[in-house]
């Protein structure tokens, strides 16, 4: 067996295992939480799923990175918006981190570390995902 076929067997499993990693960070984060959550910093983990989505639903076999192909314009430009959208939801909850470490009334730091972990745990696996996964 080589690489491919090693990743293609247990890349989904480990992508899977690393998405309910984030998420659990996230849940720890708000079930330990001393004052309620907001409901903005549910966003950038949800807006992150979403991305890792996107970009899981083209596959890499349509893509054709020639400079002259006219076809495959759409696949290119969805795969931007998806990595545009995971770029966005990671900037956010850092921001979100630093806000919660800056105000002492909303939800402690921990629930902005366990966002951002969120985010880079959940873009890990739709990578990994998308990596490993064939037709």
């Amino acid at each position: 067996m080589d690489l491919s076929d090693l990743l293609a067997i247990f890349g989904p499993g480990v992508s899977g295992a690393v998405f309910a990693t984030g998420w659990w960070f996230w849940v720890d984060a708000v079930v330990c939480s001393s004052v309620k959550v907001p409901f903005v910093h549910y966003l950038p983990g949800i807006f992150a799923s979403l991305s890792a989505l996107m970009f899981n639903s083209v596959n890499k076999e349509d893509i054709d990175y020639s400079p002259y192909a006219e076809g495959e314009w759409r696949l290119k430009l969805w795969l931007f918006i998806a990595y545009v959208v995971s770029f966005v939801s990671l900037a956010a909850s850092v921001g979100l981190l630093i806000q919660d470490a800056l105000v002492e009334s909303g939800p402690s730091a921990w629930a902005g570390v366990a966002g951002v972990l969120q985010c880079v745990f959940v873009l890990i696996s739709g990578l990994v995902y998308w990596i490993s996964h064939s037709e």
